[in-house]
């Protein structure tokens, strides 16, 4: 099994490599883990995260042991270019790479450079190869924020490689029972049910939110129905509501923003009712203000923006699963997303409380907005549901520093 492991990740480079040549994810992905050369610490606190969502899952846990201890050395991985590439130079840690691939030489030499004495994974992956290092030096690792589901290799019968690869771990914090069960199936019992720290990251955010001068200019008072994290199947069905809805303002996020990206959703949109954010600065007050679509074409905005939302729809629900649901439940916003979304506990949670809304075409789209938007009652109290779900669930990071031993 672990000859498939190692030809598995070779392969999975080999792909990688040829996709760089017109990929541009790609090339970041290959160009980041050449002659990588780690600085060498005496003693280091490791955080690592698959990508930029894992990062922010995460942060309240980084955020506190950086407080905690501010003498100490962090250093922070990541395995994809969405999280490297935006939070390579943040101030919590004292040096930022992407993860090497796994293999025992790579594994050895990173672990002698940084000499962790803790390390911390986010929610997914698990190398063996770093883990079983870590194992033999008797290096604590911890999980937090996990979630297992009964499909995941390390409970199939083929599945041998991978639960030694769980093995290695010092300790689970998972985010439900069910993961704890599913642990216990393969005789994994190190495992507290602590919940999921993105409800500590989206209330903290939600209290003290950045100020956006100019989305407030865009929304003159009016009510906002905020589309985040778009892919073009959602931004197909939120563009007919617009010409639907005239007194209603939109702001569209999409989760990628490359020139062609953009171009696609402009061509869906009613001709002169948008305004790009990144042309903002050229058009004066009320331009902007009668503009009905504003369209952000940059990344870092979205957990701000839901502050001047009214309604929430977020993307990805129409592919392999959707975005972010909290942190516009933190702002009090009812969330409205495509199908694909039984992978997500808080989705799930968010409509058997009223809060969150499930849509499979334009059809039901137009329902469940028509509802939300002419509804005020009805859309306040799924907003206030959501608002309310987000509290009831804050505290994990406590839970998780008061059993890591730092």
């Amino acid at each position: 099994m672990l000859l498939l492991y190692n030809t598995g990740l070779r392969i999975y480079y080999l792909l990688i490599l040829l996709f760089s040549a017109f990929n541009k994810k790609a090339a970041l992905w290959i160009k980041g883990r050449q002659n990588i050369i780690f600085t060498t610490f005496e003693k280091s606190i490791w955080f690592h995260f698959a990508s930029l969502g894992e990062f922010e899952q995460g942060r309240p846990v980084l955020e506190q042991v950086r407080k905690q201890q501010p003498g100490a050395k962090i250093v922070v991985t990541f395995f994809s270019p969405s999280g490297y590439e935006i939070r390579k130079n943040t101030p919590l840690a004292d040096a930022v790479y992407y993860l090497p691939l796994d293999t025992e030489a790579n594994a050895r030499r990173f672990i002698n450079a940084i000499n962790p004495a803790v390390v911390i994974f986010t929610k997914y992956e698990y190398w063996y190869h770093f883990f079983k290092q870590l194992n033999n030096r008797q290096i604590p690792l911890y999980i937090i924020s996990g979630i297992f589901r009964p499909g995941q290799l390390f409970f199939k019968w083929y599945g041998s490689l991978h639960r030694k690869i769980l093995g290695f771990v010092t300790h689970f914090f998972v985010q439900d029972e069910q993961s704890k069960q599913l642990l216990q199936t393969v005789n994994i019992t190190n495992v507290t049910i602590s919940g999921d720290t993105r409800f500590d990251r989206v209330w903290a955010n939600a209290q003290n939110p950045k100020a956006l001068p100019q989305i407030e200019d865009f929304k003159g008072g009016q009510k906002v129905f905020i589309a985040g994290s778009t892919w073009p199947a959602d931004e197909q069905l939120i563009a007919k509501l617009i010409s639907q809805h005239p007194r209603w303002k939109f702001i569209i996020a999409p989760h990628e923003i490359g020139e062609d990206k953009i171009n696609h959703l402009v061509s869906l949109l009613p001709e002169g009712s948008y305004i790009r954010h990144s042309q903002i600065q050229s058009h004066i007050s009320n331009l902007i203000q009668a503009a009905q679509v504003l369209i952000i074409d940059n990344i870092g905005m979205l957990s701000s923006l839901y502050q001047y939302g009214d309604i929430a729809y977020i993307g990805g629900g129409f592919g392999a699963g959707i975005h972010n649901t909290l942190e516009a439940a933190a702002f009090g916003l009812p969330v409205v997303f495509g199908p694909n979304y039984s992978r997500f506990k808080e989705a799930r949670d968010l409509i058997a409380i009223g809060a969150g809304f499930s849509v499979n075409d334009q059809a039901s789209l137009k329902i469940t907005a028509y509802n939300l938007m002419h509804d005020q009652s009805f859309c306040a109290d799924a907003g206030y549901k959501a608002k309310q779900y987000v509290a009831h669930n804050i505290g994990v990071t406590e839970k998780i520093i008061a059993e890591i031993k730092f």
